[in-house]
Parts: structure tokens; sequence; C-alpha cells
């Protein structure tokens, strides 16, 4: 329900929104993150404090709201954004550059550790107006792969000076988004719907595998992996579409689901419960898809704010391991989707899961954060 949710106004457009990731062990919810923002005079890198759990009402409902712990400032738009570590987060930059900052929470303070000046570009690195925006960034400690608007392709290592490896022309496209599938193994997504797989041990400059979205070559903006399914991917793109493939077979997605009705920004898969699946859109909206098979045991939260069943279009070849998003049973094939979000007018940028907390920021100026996802 929507009592759950604490909003925070921060006179910026907020881009990303990140939990800072969990120790291993720790049984507590998350409670810092992070965000960034675009199209401000002056943007910058903020560490929120999730607000105090201390507060719960009586019936455990949650009235603190997200308080900034320490900022900094960033040069350019925040265009994309990964915690490396507890205390190192990567930041991907209009100008082309890519950022480690630090959080130091002995006294509360970010400082630039580590920068890559104009990592992407279009001419040349050295012409003053040559940056080509750095559109992603994913992390796997301690390496950092970048992707661009000049179709670059970057393999940072956070201990290392120079790139330990650049793959110049690898789209001749936009490369929207990128996500390890595994430690040797990237995938991208590009401005002409195509998805393709890299192997860093390689040395040739060409992905090992290509699919792409028939026909219509809509731009993809986002991807993710299944957390424990490394051959399901989800990507969404201009259309608003939701798209699910499973890279072991054909070149083309398993699915289309109708989704959003503007661009798709995000796609996170719930990374403890991947039957859970979240989305947002230019449209203001965000979806949590759940495909869970005991939907009707479901609470009721589920009906909060419109909620629809929609069916999976079936692929012909059997699975071996059946995940729910490549279900061929047509009774497993229900999922409920609920917007989280139901009036919401501005673009909904960014959101991110971890544990039964939601965090998501928009161009309405504010942060948002669901302590209570699975309520």
């Amino acid at each position: 329900a929507m009592e759950d949710v604490s909003a925070k106004f921060v006179s910026q457009k907020i881009s990303r929104t990140r939990w800072r990731p969990l120790p291993a062990a720790a049984l507590q919810p998350p409670d810092l993150f992070a965000t960034g923002s675009w199209d401000n005079e002056d943007n910058r890198i903020s560490i929120w404090s999730a607000g105090d759990l201390g507060n719960a009402g009586l019936n455990g409902e949650y009235h603190g709201e997200p308080h900034l712990l320490c900022d900094i400032q960033h040069n350019g738009d925040v265009m994309d954004m990964q915690f490396l570590d507890q205390e190192r987060i990567v930041v991907a930059s209009s100008t082309g550059t890519v950022t480690i900052f630090r959080h130091h929470q002995n006294n509360q303070t970010l400082s630039a550790n580590h920068r890559w000046e104009k990592a992407h570009y279009h001419v040349d690195q050295d012409t003053s107006c040559g940056g080509a925006a750095c559109t992603g960034v994913v992390c796997s400690n301690p390496e950092i792969v970048t992707v661009g608007e000049d179709g670059r392709i970057n393999l940072f290592r956070a201990d290392q000076k120079d790139a330990v490896r650049t793959i110049d022309n690898a789209d001749s496209s936009t490369l929207h988004a990128v996500t390890f599938l595994r430690t040797t193994e990237i995938l991208t997504v590009n401005s002409i719907g195509q998805l393709k797989i890299w192997d860093l041990r390689q040395q040739r400059n060409e992905p090992s595998q290509i699919f792409s979205l028939a026909g219509d070559r809509v731009p993809l903006h986002c991807v993710d992996r299944h957390p424990n399914q490394q051959h399901i991917v989800a990507t969404g793109g201009q259309d608003g579409m939701l798209s699910i493939w499973d890279i072991r077979q054909g070149t083309m997605p398993v699915s289309l689901l109708n989704a959003h009705e503007a661009e798709m920004w995000e796609v996170h898969f719930h990374p403890s419960d991947p039957d859970h699946l979240f989305t947002c859109s230019e449209d203001g909206s965000l979806w949590h898809w759940d495909t869970s098979t005991n939907v009707s045991e479901k609470p009721s939260f589920l009906h909060q704010g419109g909620r629809s069943t929609a069916y999976l279009s079936h692929s012909t070849i059997n699975q071996s391991v059946v995940s729910a998003w490549l279900s061929n049973d047509p009774t497993k094939d229900r999922m409920e989707i609920t917007n989280l979000i139901p009036n919401q007018t501005l673009s909904v940028n960014s959101l991110d899961v971890l544990g039964p907390c939601l965090v998501y920021g928009t161009d309405a100026e504010a942060i948002y954060v669901n302590r209570q996802l699975f309520a």
C-alpha cells in the first residue's frame, strides 16, 4: 500500500538510485542508498540513509523519511551508477568520464577516488568537446565494464590507471546498457534493438552472439540478467515493451510483453526472489511483475493501483529447467502486474530492489522508498 512509501523532495531530477549492497551475512534490511542527478546546473552524487526504522508505528508501519548523509558535485549528467563494494560507487557521466567515488563512513563524506577522463569519446580523447556520453556501467569487483554513445566497450580494473581492454568499434550504434552474464562474458543492448554477447577472454573484437528484436529495430535502453539462471535475460526499450530472452536458443525473444506506454528506463529482477521483476518508465509508472505460482494466495497489496493479469506467449521448445519466465504450462503462465505508483505523472528514471525494499527516483525531483515491498 502507498502508506508504506516515504517520499523526499530533493530539488533535483534524479537519474539513478542504487541500494548499497549488504555484507554477505547481513540480516538487516538495506539502510543506505545512493542517488545521481541529471539535467540540473549542478549535478550531484548523494548518499542517503533510508530513514529511521526505530520510528515504526504500532502496526510496524514505517514513518521515517530518507535523510541526506553526504553529497558531492558531479560533472555532467549521471547516466548510470553502480556500487563496486560497500564504500565505492562507479559513476558514468554524460561527459564520457567514469569516476569512482568513495563514501567515508567515519565522517560521512564523499570523495573522488579515481577518474578515467573521457573513457568514451567521439573523435579523439584530446579535443575539448570530444566526450561521448558513458551510458552504462556494470561492476564485478575489481572489474568495471562501461559502454557508451560512441559504441565503445571498456574493461577497467578498480586499482589500475589505464583500461585493461578497450573494444573501440564494438558497435556502430549507441550502446545503452551492459550486464555481466558470467565472470568473463558481458551482454550489451543497443539503439537498434540488438543484444550482443562478448567473451572478454577472446582477443577478437566481435561479439560471440547477436540477438535482435524482429524487424522493428526498437532502441533497447535497459537489460538485467536473472540472478540464478544466467540464460534468462530481460530487456526494455523505447516502445515500453518487456522482452524476455533465453540466450541458449534462437536469436529472438521468448516473450514480448505489453508494458509501459513510453520508454522503459530500467528493468530489475529481484536479486533474491527473481520470480519478481520491476520496471519503470517515462510514462510515470513503476510495475511489479509477479510470476510466483501461488498468485491467488497473495495478500491484497497486489490489488493496489490497478491490477491486471497477463499471459506470456509460449516458446515452442521444452525447457529442461523451467523458470516461470520461460514457462510452457498455460496455468503457470499467469502473472500479476501491479503499478506501484498509480497516479505519478513525470518520468520514473530509476529503481533498485534489495530484500523487502524498493527505492526509485523521478523527474518530479523526488526519491521514494518502500520498505515493505512484500508486506
